[in-house]
């Protein structure tokens, strides 16, 4: 639905949406797919489901739409993997002539390949790491032994050394008895060895000494690096131990703890000489294992490879032939079951094209039997459907927010593409701020074709997503910005001298009390002459205030013309009698005699007080208005305007209510039974239960609407118009910001004559400037443009109950349907 197709449509229409019709078609079983394919590929008929009735699972494709699934959940398998490999999917500009059911079959295989290969190189990393921690024990742990072997030696020595010593007083007495004992019950003690998670280690220590009452003897070293887990894989720092234990019921309970503790237990021999005949036959090992496991992830690597060359025309396949499947889902069966009845929205426009791919198709597919197309006639409320370009998306986006336009309504997207950027900049008026908006913009849309291909943040992407929107946002700013003649709040003469000049020397402080005006107006925008003076804020208080009730009474005044436009379409002359027309009187009988004052008030230079004039209008009409007068004849003009918005409110109110319920007496007189449909109509759609048909009108229902609509409309006049006010408010505070920023921060740090005070104050200026200026100022001016649209604007004509035209289209297929 985004861009407009070639020469073969008529002029693009955003004003009202695409004529559409309900269109039947019989195709014949052998030519449907191939005709899903080609309407999928033209992208213009949205499908409707004649098999609502029936499960997914009772549908005539389930089975097919069950391979696609298989098919998808294979392409998924191998995305994780090429994304676990570090490898991307490249689009191949080349059509890979396969067939689908080629297509299951190589991928079948392709799969069965890989998860062999998986399953091998996990075994034979397994091993690694295995051989990896046995290799640590036997170094770890020969240096225990090979330690403990050189402390016995000494001690041996020392002991004999004593003994030969004779009856020295330093020898103990009993010593002779305890070696004698000691060589009479030799104690066999055990051991077990292996590797256990650094951060276990403490606990693995104590429950050991508690599970076995201390009667074991454990020794701990930390290995430097962290060491790959056989079972996990994942790099973990780990201590080798060796446990001493005495008896087998204290082997159980330390096996028991191991296991517990995760600990890996590997063969330990007590002899040098084959702790290092172990030693080179581990390395050995391990040298053959790291050329099998290279050799094997080569071959891995080149099948990704080769993969990821077709993997993007492979998945367009499945995800176009599931979708086919789908749509051939939601076609029901004729009566001799050699054709399928399909039913759809399409344009009026594409009806050439749409016959076109019916007969090429069943051309394509050798059907003895053609297609048959025929438009069906219907009360059902047709689907929306807008024509629209890469600009004014984001634009027809932001109406389609509020609601997307009941079918051929009148579009307020055609004005909020200009409406919606000139509130924004009224609100954000400098053309500083407005040049840096554009310049982020600028950049977007130059380099457009590349960001579109990549997948960006979800800010980044909403902002690219609107980079025309931002495009007019800043264009306007610039130009408002010029009015204001604000540059980060700084005044520029651009357009010629101020018109004022000092009476005397002595004026040059922030006032206006010695200005005269000694030459012609200043041609475009605000005299920079205002800027810093006393009188600057009442002064634009009072210009942006006022110029805030003109953009708003000129903008609800457009609403309530569009309303009689769409009336004027749809044939609707009591919406034009009593609903246009008392609106208009209402609305400009107060507010546009109010922008009516505002305006002479300017021209004429009056000193008049508009406030009292609007009060004393309704509480005293007859009064004299004294110096308040305006123009001659003032008064009896308010008395007039005051009886037309007093009769315009029951002229709202009372009329439509009567004359709905007259018509429909009139038009449901005297059929209280409806006429057999004729054997020509046989094929039309039955669309009883879209359509309203004969119902019980509600009189109390209706008026009760009415009621409601009228007050509405009475009460939101006044709160509309005061709602514009937020424009003068947020252009206001946008002003002051940026000239605090600028008066307290720039120039204040230029005033202490001291560079590194000077470039501290610049880099907060500049933070300060794009943090809130630019990026908080402008999603707030941004968000009141979308209200005052939205519910100020669009109130006044927009019904919004329609739903998108859903065309079935391959260009539209998301990455990741299901």
């Amino acid at each position: 639905m985004g861009d407009t197709r070639g020469g073969c449509c008529p002029s693009m229409d955003l004003f009202r949406s695409e004529p559409m019709q309900l269109v039947q078609l019989i195709i014949p079983i052998e030519a449907a797919h191939r005709t899903i394919s080609y309407l999928g590929d033209l992208g213009l008929l949205q499908f409707k489901d004649l098999n609502v009735e029936k499960s997914p699972f009772q549908r005539t494709y389930a089975a097919q739409i069950k391979r696609c699934g298989e098919m998808a959940r294979k392409l998924h398998f191998f995305k994780e993997q090429m994304l676990k490999a570090g490898l991307s999917s490249k689009s191949s500009v080349s059509q890979v002539d396969i067939s689908i059911d080629d297509l299951e079959v190589k991928l079948g295989e392709l799969e069965a390949e890989l998860v062999e290969i998986n399953a091998n190189s996990e075994k034979l990393q397994r091993s690694y790491n295995e051989l990896v921690e046995y290799k640590l024990v036997l170094q770890k742990a020969g240096e225990f032994f090979s330690s403990a072997q050189s402390s016995a030696v000494e001690q041996q020595r020392e002991f004999e050394s004593r003994r030969v010593g004779g009856d020295s007083i330093e020898v103990p007495l009993l010593l002779e008895q305890e070696s004698s004992a000691d060589q009479s019950k030799p104690v066999n003690l055990g051991f077990l060895s292996g590797l256990v998670p650094r951060e276990k280690s403490m606990a693995f220590e104590r429950i050991l000494f508690r599970a076995t009452r201390g009667n074991v003897f454990l020794k701990q070293a930390a290995v430097d690096d962290p060491v790959p887990d056989p079972i996990s894989g994942e790099k973990v720092e780990k201590n080798v131990f060796v446990v001493f234990y005495s008896g087998e019921r204290a082997k159980n309970k330390i096996l028991k703890i191991c296991e517990a503790f995760g600990a890996n237990r590997y063969p330990f021999t007590e002899d040098l000489g084959k702790q290092a005949q172990m030693i080179a036959e581990v390395s050995g090992k391990l040298a053959e294992l790291k050329t099998t496991i290279d050799v094997g992830l080569l071959h891995r690597g080149n099948l990704l490879k080769n993969i990821g060359e077709h993997f993007e025309n492979w998945n367009i396949m499945a995800r176009k032939e599931k979708s086919i499947y789908h749509i051939l889902n939601m076609l029901s069966l004729d009566v001799t079951k050699k054709c399928l009845v399909a039913e759809g929205w399409g344009p009026v426009f594409a009806t050439k094209q749409i016959q076109d791919a019916l007969q090429r198709a069943a051309t394509d597919s050798n059907s003895q039997v053609g297609p048959i197309f025929q438009v069906l006639l219907t009360t059902e409320a047709p689907p929306t459907y807008f024509r629209t370009n890469k600009f004014s998306t984001a634009f027809q986006e932001i109406v389609d927010a509020y609601g997307v336009a009941k079918y051929q309504e009148a579009n307020p997207g055609v004005y909020t593409i200009v409406t919606f950027p000139f509130l924004f900049a009224v609100m954000f008026g400098d053309w500083g701020h407005g040049i840096c908006l554009l310049l982020a913009t600028l950049y977007f849309i130059l380099r457009e074709k590349k960001l579109s291909s990549q997948k960006l943040g979800d800010i980044t992407e909403m902002a690219f997503g609107g980079r025309y929107v931002i495009l007019m946002m800043s264009l306007f700013s610039i130009y408002t910005g010029l009015i204001y003649n604000e540059f980060f709040s700084v005044p520029f003469g651009l357009f010629g001298r101020s018109a004022y000049e000092c009476r005397s020397p002595d004026c040059s402080d922030s006032t206006t009390v010695g200005l005269i005006k000694a030459g012609s107006t200043y041609p475009f925008g605000l005299d920079p002459v205002w800027h810093g003076t006393r009188s600057e804020l009442p002064f634009l208080n009072s210009l942006k205030m006022k110029m805030s009730i003109l953009l708003g009474v000129a903008q609800m005044n457009l609403g309530i013309i569009i309303s009689y436009f769409n009336a004027t379409f749809f044939r609707n002359s009591i919406n034009i009698w009593f609903q246009f027309l008392p609106q208009m009187i209402f609305l400009n009988s107060l507010f546009g005699y109010l922008s009516l004052l505002i305006i002479i008030k300017w021209c004429t230079g009056s000193k008049a007080d508009l406030y009292h004039v609007m009060i004393y209008m309704f509480l005293g009409p007859t009064e004299d208005l004294a110096e308040n007068q305006l123009f001659p004849g003032q008064k009896n003009v308010q008395i007039v305007l005051l009886l037309l918005a007093l009769i315009a409110v029951p002229w709202m109110l009372l009329p439509k209510p009567f004359l709905l319920k007259k018509q429909h007496e009139q038009r449901f007189q005297g059929q209280s039974y409806a006429p057999l449909p004729s054997a020509d109509d046989s094929l039309e759609v039955d669309s009883h239960h879209d359509s309203h048909g004969h119902e019980e009108f509600e009189f109390s229902e209706v008026f009760v609407h009415q009621l409601i609509h009228t007050i509405e409309f009475v009460l939101g006049a006044v709160s509309n118009t005061a709602s514009y006010l937020r424009l003068w408010a947020l252009s206001l505070a946008h002003s002051e910001l940026s000239s605090v920023f600028y008066d307290k921060v720039l120039v204040l740090s230029a005033g202490f004559n001291n560079v590194i005070i000077l470039i501290v104050g610049i880099i907060v200026f500049i933070f300060a400037t794009v943090g809130v200026l630019l990026l908080m100022e402008t999603l707030s001016a941004f968000l009141h443009a979308l209200r005052l649209h939205w519910v100020e604007f669009q109130n006044k004509f927009y019904e919004g109950d329609g739903y998108k035209f859903n065309p079935f289209s391959f260009a539209l297929l998301d990455e990741d349907d299901e």
